[in-house]
């Protein structure tokens, strides 16, 4: 509904309100959604009127909307059950109890139980909760108090609450204005004309005699004040001042469903993309999403008006506040991939290519001539090839399609693509085709489905999710946009509109709401709901030729780049509230050769190729922020492509070939495949397992060197994830394969030695201190760079060491050969914890480090602070106990969300930026001792003292499975104590730590495998973590000794004694055990010991091991029989 129609049902409201019609105004209010009349509800609840309070409220919002409706209409529902118990009415109670309560069952059920034994009480008073119970009104009277609060704290109540200010009688003046103008423009004006209808226009009789001038004030229906000239009433004519867009930009396009927006009007103030004007587009995108399982507006199913009305309340229903501390992503050039790593020969012209979205070194690639392929860069191996053919002819609509299929041999690959979860593979041809394929992890791929799709060629296709099932959407020649189910290939909608051949396609949603963006060749842009109702937005593209859209990675900011026919080239970020460029970025040549592409990545960086170059912008500065030739060879303006975590970068040459850039997390990447084939080429399976292995399943985003008694997840990190499929190759392809060994930091070790008992065959660094009084380590961890080691002791202070670059050490990164220097800020204060009254050895000390190692969150039994690393400054605290942060984790996809584990047991989700906790979420008994986020799974997996783990869904944030970790056999009772739990790198496995036992479990927390004491390993585990490949487990005890674990099989690889790394001859070295282990994020065999005494070992195997293969277990006696349990069923 556009703004002048919102504005006469306000018009139409105060009208109606005037004439006494109260029933009417309130149904008005409701129907319509515009204003919410707090007087009206607040008369409802106190006289009870349950199910007209509710009526009235589902005009604003719905129970699953957000976390603020569900407490709206849980707490009157809860009045309605509690007041039929106080009435005795027990059939009533269970009526309510079973219809209206049991939906928040599924939210909170202890609550729904709680409540239900509520019926079980002769006086529902005799429960502690509701001793303070009085009688009916005085109850209704504090709970309207508290549904006030939470209306006004309710986003989707924003704007709502507050009547817009006009005179009396507007509508009224409006018409009597109207009939003025009407009269003067009479052929035949009369004096003191007589009005009797509003349904036509007024015209007074022809008569004769001379035409006297009409009173222009005179009043025609009612008073009438004096008015000056004013504009017509026209809802669609191009104002010249900038109209406010609505709520929504969707809501924009709804107000004209049935129209198209002249250029000159979006020109000069059209509706707004996709973003309300009084939002962020980070807060729009932020907002707490519903529960899974909560009833979804399915757009396309429904009427229009509905629709209308369902978007014009779609806010975010996060709150934002202004002045709160906004943690930006910090980047420098360096994480640019502008280093050629390798170099690939497809063999014919690449068109389009596309990353894996889990397996971040495979490349799909298609060609001119139809062929498509798969690239695993990291050894330069094709893993699949498919080459072009119609697969049922017969299948084809048209015979001379057919024909023309069957005889030209120039099809061509148009755009080829993962769907997003990496299972299917889309591509679209040249000429009418699109093929679908099944990927297989073996690397096989499968025809799925093949798509008659569009007369002439299929110029792009992209995966979306409009139905809650996956969908093909798709454009052509034909002028038509399409969309196809991606299972079954059934076509579920169709879009007609473009008078030129269809570009491209971009799928997008921002709340409930999905829509297409859209580009044709004569440069018009238009936008789609899933509803065949015609494109909501039409408007020019710069350059009005060939462009393509595309979003940020967080979906917050929208980019286009196109090419004019002339050569000009435009690169655009658009302001989403206003419809309107917001920035144009400089730097192309004036006549570009051939149609720039472009991508996107890390929510920071654009990349287009230009010039025979490749330039990059930051997002946030129209001017080039660096260029690179990739050393030559590629054409004007190359494709190009970003895999997910920006760290490889893929561009085509002008010798049909790819060079694959890289920064320093994706040479990390590729350096670990190397090793990993090399090492897979060399080594023997020594894998006994009763479960399939995981350690090779590197699918996923790694942690690389997440301590396990500190911030085992550290979810924030833009991690480099290795290749699964890759990885787990076992015939011959990879046996050629050597490892690139750059110097002597990169050179392969291993543990060789099944027990290491002297110092002579360990390289071993303690790190420098010069503190008289040493505190007991109790987090530490490797910042992400793996250029410094970070600790915090019980003291509540952090130390930081760095590493330099030196002649020795000319990467600067972390080593035990040369003495790293502790940092201390100018004024030589450290950054400190605010603590609590207890004793500091007690109390729970944490931390979690920001992806870039700019700022680290902190705890030590009091609020917990944000320091800037750079700095050590304190740039703000939060949280005051009780109850005291126990373990901090950074959200996956957000600085600014922080997961804390409280010492009540309780999980606070917190936004920093806001300075509100979004929600609690309970289920642990005990205090919380682990937390780790799974963005694969989109899950945040706890652990406690209660020894039980919990997964979370991070959607809805609701306990999706519970389970106690298993008792070991012999040891009586029940598990109590800390319990970490850390994901593997495929982000599906979970490392389970307990002072008992190391345990892998699945996704559905099933164990798989088990490990405890052993004889040579009999004291306590202390802390647990794996390497930075995963192939890894380093398991610190309270005896001293350090456990080196195969992480498939849990198999002792070495074992190694206190006494060659601490120093024997102390008093109390006996004592003296890793409080804390951390691993390296990119050095596999490279950890550091945080000590009980204070003290940070940085440990090696010696450089006499490298390149030595693993030793059999049986060289060992003593440990040949340290082989992991299989979980008791």
């Amino acid at each position: 509904m556009s703004s002048l129609s919102r504005e006469l049902v306000f018009l139409i409201l105060q009208f109606l309100d005037e004439e006494k019609f109260k029933e009417t105004v309130h149904k008005l209010e409701q129907e319509s959604g515009f204003y919410f009349n707090m007087k009206h509800f607040e008369d409802q609840v106190l006289a009870g009127e349950w199910n007209e309070v509710e009526r009235y409220l589902s005009g604003f919002t719905k129970v699953e909307d957000n976390r603020y409706s569900m407490k709206i209409f849980f707490e009157i529902r809860k009045q309605k059950y509690l007041e039929a118990l106080d009435r005795n009415d027990r059939a009533k109670a269970v009526d309510i109890l079973v219809k209206d309560l049991k939906v928040f069952a599924s939210f909170n059920e202890e609550l729904f139980k709680e409540i239900t034994q509520l019926l079980t009480l002769e006086n529902f008073r005799q429960n502690e909760q509701l001793s303070k119970y009085g009688d009916t009104k005085s109850a209704r009277n504090i709970m309207l108090t508290e549904l006030k609060k939470l209306v006004e704290a309710n986003p989707l109540f924003r704007d709502k609450l507050t009547f817009p200010p006009f005179k009396a009688s507007r509508l009224r003046t409006l018409i009597n204005q109207s009939l003025n103008w009407q009269h003067q423009l009479c052929k035949n004006p009369r004096p003191n004309p007589d009005i009797k209808t509003l349904f036509t226009d007024h015209s007074c009789a022809p008569a004769n005699g001379p035409r006297p001038v009409p009173p222009t004030n005179a009043p025609l229906v009612g008073p009438l004040p004096k008015s000056g000239p004013f504009p017509p009433l026209v809802a669609h004519s191009p104002f010249q001042t900038v109209v406010n867009p609505p709520a929504s930009a969707i809501a924009g396009w709804m107000s004209n469903a049935n129209q198209t927006l002249p250029h000159a009007a979006v020109a000069q103030g059209p509706p707004g993309l996709l973003q309300p004007p009084n939002m962020s587009s980070a807060a729009f995108m932020k907002h707490s999403r519903a529960p899974t399982n909560a009833t979804v507006m399915e757009y396309q199913t429904i009427d229009s008006e509905h629709l209308s009305k369902k978007i014009r309340t779609g806010h975010s229903d996060e709150v934002s506040f202004s002045g709160a501390i906004h943690l930006g992503n910090i980047y420098t050039q360096d994480d640019l991939p502008r280093t050629v790593v390798r170099t690939l020969n497809q063999g014919s012209s690449v068109m389009s290519f596309d990353f894996h979205p889990q397996h971040q070194s495979f490349l799909l690639v298609g060609t001119n001539v139809g062929e498509i392929s798969i690239w695993e860069v990291g050894s330069r191996e094709r893993i699949a090839h498919k080459a072009f053919n119609i697969w049922d002819i017969s299948a084809c609509s048209m015979p001379m399609q057919q024909a023309a299929l069957m005889k030209d041999a120039t099809i061509s690959v148009n755009r080829c693509l993962w769907s997003p979860d990496g299972s299917i593979v889309g591509v679209a041809f040249s000429k009418h085709i699109v093929q679908t394929y099944a990927y297989t992890p073996n690397g096989e791929l499968r025809n799925h489905l093949e798509l008659d799709a569009h007369v002439g060629g299929v110029n792009d296709i992209a995966f979306a999710h409009p139905n809650k099932s996956l969908s093909i959407i798709t454009c052509g020649d034909d002028k038509m946009i399409k969309v196809w189910d991606a299972m079954t290939g059934q076509r579920q909608y169709v879009f007609e509109g473009h008078e030129a051949p269809v570009y491209s396609v971009c799928p997008h949603s921002k709340e409930a709401i999905q829509f297409i963006f859209s580009t044709a060749i004569d440069g018009k842009i238009k936008a789609w709901l899933y509803d065949c109702m015609g494109s909501r937005v039409d408007y020019d593209a710069p350059g009005h030729w060939c462009t393509t859209m595309a979003y940020s990675a967080d979906g917050s900011r929208l980019f286009s780049c196109g090419t004019s026919k002339d050569g000009e080239s435009h690169l655009v970020e658009w302001n989403e509230t206003e419809g309107a460029i917001k920035r144009a970025y400089s730097g192309f040549k004036k006549r570009s050769l051939g149609v720039v592409q472009f991508d996107t990545t890390r929510n920071r960086f654009l990349a287009a190729g230009d010039e025979f170059l490749i330039k990059f912008w930051d997002m946030d500065n129209v001017n080039i922020l660096a260029t690179t030739d990739a050393e030559g060879g590629l054409p004007a303006s190359p494709r190009l492509r970003f895999n997910k975590e920006g760290s490889l970068f893929a561009i085509t040459t002008t010798d049909n070939g790819i060079k694959i850039l890289a920064n320093g997390d994706g040479q990390r990447l590729l350096r670990m495949l190397e090793a990993r084939a090399f090492e897979g080429s060399r080594s023997t399976s020594q894998h006994i397992s009763t479960k399939p292995p995981i350690a090779n399943a590197l699918g996923g985003v790694p942690n690389f060197c997440s301590p396990m008694a500190t911030t085992m997840e550290r979810g924030d990190r833009v991690p480099t994830a290795a290749s699964a499929s890759s990885l787990a190759i076992t015939d011959g392809r990879m046996a050629d394969v050597k490892p690139r060994i750059a110097d002597d930091s990169e050179k392969i070790r291993s543990w060789k030695l099944a027990d290491i008992v002297d110092p002579a065959h360990l390289k071993v660094l303690p790190l420098p201190d010069s503190s008289t009084n040493k505190n007991k380590i109790l987090s530490l961890l490797y910042t992400n760079s793996g250029l410094a080691v970070l600790a915090l002791a019980s003291s509540a202070v952090h130390k930081l060491w760095k590493w330099q670059r030196t002649e020795r050490n000319p990467s600067g990164k972390s080593t035990a050969t040369v003495v790293p220097q502790l940092w201390q800020p100018t004024n030589g204060s450290p950054m400190t914890n605010e603590t609590n009254d207890c004793n500091p050895e007690e109390s729970s000390a944490c931390f979690a480090l920001s992806k870039n190692d700019s700022y680290v969150m902190s705890a030590s039994g009091g609020r917990v602070s944000l320091f800037n690393m750079m700095s050590f400054k304190v740039m703000t605290t939060f949280m005051a106990p009780p109850p005291a942060a126990t373990f901090l984790a950074f959200h996956p996809q957000d600085n600014n969300i922080i997961a804390v584990g409280m010492e009540d047991s309780s999980i606070q989700i917190y936004n920093v930026r806001v300075d509100e906790v979004k929600i609690k979420l309970k289920g642990h008994q005990k205090k919380i001792t682990g937390l780790a986020f799974s963005q694969l799974l989109n899950v945040l997996v706890s652990t406690g003292a209660d020894a039980q783990i919990c997964i979370w869904s991070i959607d809805g944030w609701e306990k999706k499975k519970a389970r106690f970790i298993q008792t070991p056999a012999g040891r009586a009772g029940p598990l109590v104590g800390d319990t970490r739990v850390q994901f593997h790198n495929d982000q599906q496995h979970l490392l389970v730590v307990h002072e008992t036992q190391l345990s892998i479990y699945d996704s559905k927390l099933e164990c798989l495998r088990s490990w405890s004491h052993r004889d040579n390993l009999p004291a306590p585990i202390s802390s647990a973590v794996y390497s930075c490949d995963g192939q890894s487990i380093y398991a610190g005890f309270c005896d001293g000794a350090v456990g080196v674990f195969d992480s498939d099989s849990l198999r002792l690889r070495c074992r190694i004694a206190p006494s060659s790394y601490t120093n024997s001859s102390s008093p109390s070295a006996g004592s003296v055990y890793p409080t804390v282990v951390a691993a390296h994020p990119s050095e596999t065999n490279q950890i550091a010991l945080g000590m009980s005494d204070g003290t940070v070992y940085v440990v090696e195997p010696p450089d006499a091991q490298e390149n030595s293969p693993l030793p059999a277990m049986s060289s060992n006696p003593s440990l040949s029989n340290q082989a992991s349990d299989a979980p008791s069923r």
